[in-house]
């Protein structure tokens, strides 16, 4: 038995499977004590215990997001090589607005006065040059120590090919009692600046998340469950006590288990090489990305002004979501978010006090929201302080309460088509041959729109959509992530060490999911390399097939997809070695819904012309006709006039134009 669980800035999704049965559970978020929610979601789902078993729980969070993105992480001190105490606040050269002469960037995680140097030095080869005493590491943590700091962060020059300095650090760190986070463990590559901002982001947010883990795990045994895995950014999970120590790795956690829930129906409802673009639009933000055939992985990322390089599924994250506050700008423009009316007060019509219009109450007011079908009927909405609320901010703009929430719905979806614009058009991928994939609380009420603008020819709204990365939580396998920095020509001379390099860092891979629990036959190796031309500051990641010339024919052709051109008589070289390792759990799909004997169920009528259908009652191949709502639980699905929609066997809503 399975709960995932996804906790969001404004709602708590759960979703437990049983035997092949599925039940769901969404509560508000409580953001003093997420976990609180999370408990109080399990007991839900479990009701007595005795029936349901003794369940896993794996769950994606925003805890390590949250406290990077709002500077609530841990006092952490920074050990260097000595001469590179700067690393954090010399950065690169790269400036976040370019004609902007009174930029600011923002203050890196670790002040000087906590970055420490100690005088040890190793070459650009592994070499080391200068060795490090124990009198040297007594100095630097004893003036560390002068500091009251919660973490420590060790990033030394060159230590991803000779790790002995930073692990002699951090022994004598850890007998301390120090929390330490050391970047041949962390980040064993090459770029000192990244490496360093990974690993001391590592340090800052770790902490903050092992202590939530902890009573998570401490918490949810009294409410009879086994054990605890945590989705990480690449989309696979770990288990709790790892996804303590390596927290950077769960930077994207809700938003990857949206990007794998998808992929997981996709693949039951349009094979397994799915074309799509996901589109999950919650209370707060939205979150887009492209799958061609499989999910994109990237290693460059960027979280709250701090670069961190661990391996993440593409993602692109907009401050659009049903919470999403309108508001007139200083220069009198109407703008929608990114400020977010979050779990409380939340929009105007929910009644907790909420004053602001926000695009929930927009969507209540053009008729678009069912107020007796929100939550499965638990909250019901406020038709008239959604209209207040729109009216004071179609008064400053001269517009009636209509009109003002007609421009604020498409603003918001301008917002959220530049972002799909930037993980397609702009990465070469004509949106035409994508189908949208739809989900999340919001989602369905703005798919149609968007497929419009990008010209997609089809929408889905999966089942369960306000739920799907709770479902993406229980299809996730176990997935360790490991790399090493080589830097070879790419030349048959060069084959042996990178035999050697793959090798190594397989045998630890396979051990680790030894140790998790699974079985030779149960693990997955997937290796890849990240390959440049010679001069080039860049690299492109392929995947390695099995020796150096296949590999590079590889590497020309990803180029010439990504940038329009290739130079095969370039020289190339190997920068990066990569390994994915899965341990792969038991699969979870959706069951077949039952055939529809004849024509959907007579519909309701709603406000605007709009038809009503209770999702609940709709069988596999029933078709219907836009204009109507489709109602559920959690979410609500919009299909204007000219589309349809027929029901899939899975129960997923395929959303087609009936007319150009």
């Amino acid at each position: 038995m399975l709960i995932g669980c996804d906790t969001g800035g404004t709602f708590t999704d759960l979703v437990l499977v049983h035997e092949g049965s599925v039940w769901t559970h969404k509560l508000s978020s409580t953001p003093d004590d997420f976990s609180r929610a999370v408990l109080e979601g399990v007991r839900a789902l479990r009701g007595d215990g005795e029936t349901r078993g003794r369940p896993t729980l794996v769950h994606s969070t925003t805890v390590a997001t949250n406290a990077l993105l709002e500077r609530r992480g841990a006092r952490v001190a920074l050990i260097t090589t000595d001469g590179f105490q700067d690393v954090l606040a010399i950065g690169r050269q790269s400036r976040p607005d370019l004609y902007n002469l009174k930029v600011m960037r923002p203050e890196p995680l670790v002040p000087r006065e906590r970055c420490h140097g100690v005088r040890e030095r190793v070459s650009c080869d592994g070499e080391v040059l200068q060795g490090l005493t124990d009198g040297e590491i007594q100095r630097v943590l004893d003036a560390i120590e002068a500091q009251d700091v919660e973490a420590i962060a060790i990033s030394l020059l060159f230590s991803f090919l000779a790790p002995q300095h930073e692990e002699r650090i951090a022994t004598a760190a850890a007998s301390r009692g120090h929390t330490v986070s050391r970047s041949s463990d962390i980040l064993p590559e090459f770029r000192e600046y990244e490496r360093a901002s990974t690993t001391a982001a590592n340090a800052y947010v770790a902490p903050v998340m092992a202590r939530y883990l902890g009573h998570l795990a401490h918490a949810s045994t009294n409410d009879g469950v086994t054990g605890v895995r945590v989705v990480q950014s690449n989309g696979g999970s770990a288990p709790a006590e790892h996804a303590g120590r390596h927290a950077v790795t769960t930077l994207l956690s809700g938003p990857a288990a949206g990007v794998m829930g998808a992929l997981a129906v996709a693949r039951q409802a349009l094979g397994a090489r799915p074309k799509l673009i996901t589109f999950d639009m919650g209370g707060t933000s939205t979150d887009v990305s492209l799958i061609d055939g499989d999910f994109a992985l990237t290693a460059e990322s960027e979280v709250g002004g701090v670069p961190v390089r661990v391996p993440m599924i593409d993602i692109h994250t907009v401050g659009a979501g049903g919470g999403s506050i309108a508001h007139i700008d200083a220069g009198g423009a109407l703008r929608v978010g990114p400020r977010s009316s979050g779990a409380m007060p939340g929009p105007a019509c929910y009644g907790h006090g909420g004053t602001e219009p926000t695009v929930t109450d927009a969507n209540l007011l053009l008729g678009r929201l069912s107020p007796q079908h929100f939550l499965g009927g638990r909250m019901t909405l406020a038709p008239a302080a959604a209209e207040r609320a729109v009216a004071g901010l179609g008064d400053r703009l001269s517009l009636s309460a209509r009109e003002a929430a007609e421009a604020a719905l498409r603003i918001v979806n301008s917002n959220m088509e530049r972002a799909i614009r930037v993980i397609s058009v702009e990465r070469g991928h004509d949106p035409r041959e994508f189908t949208l994939f739809s989900f999340g609380g919001a989602g369905g009420l703005h798919a149609c729109d968007l497929a419009d603008a990008l010209r997609c020819p089809r929408v889905i709204v999966p089942r369960h959509p306000g739920v799907l990365s709770a479902w993406g939580c229980v299809t996730s396998d176990v997935v360790e992530d490991s790399s090493r920095t080589v830097m070879l020509r790419a030349e048959a001379q060069s084959a042996a060490t990178l035999e050697r390099a793959f090798g190594e860092l397989t045998d630890a891979a396979r051990r680790n999911l030894a140790t998790a629990g699974f079985e030779p036959g149960d693990q997955r190796i997937d290796l890849s390399a990240d390959l440049r031309y010679v001069g080039q500051s860049f690299e492109l990641n392929v995947p390695w097939k099995g020796d150096i010339e296949p590999t590079v024919r590889a590497f020309h052709e990803a180029h010439r997809r990504r940038y329009g051109h290739a130079d095969e008589r370039s020289a190339a070289e190997i920068v990066t070695v990569r390994v994915r390792a899965t341990g792969v759990t038991i699969p979870v799909a959706l069951e077949p819904i039952e055939e529809g004997s004849g024509s959907a169920p007579t519909p309701t009528a709603g406000s605007g012309g709009l038809r009503v259908y209770d999702r609940a009652a709709l069988r596999a191949g029933h078709w219907i006709e836009g204009a109507a709502l489709i109602v559920e639980d959690y979410s609500t699905t919009l299909v204007p006039t000219g589309w349809g929609l027929e029901v899939d066997p899975w129960g997923s809503l395929i959303v087609t134009r009936t007319a150009s």
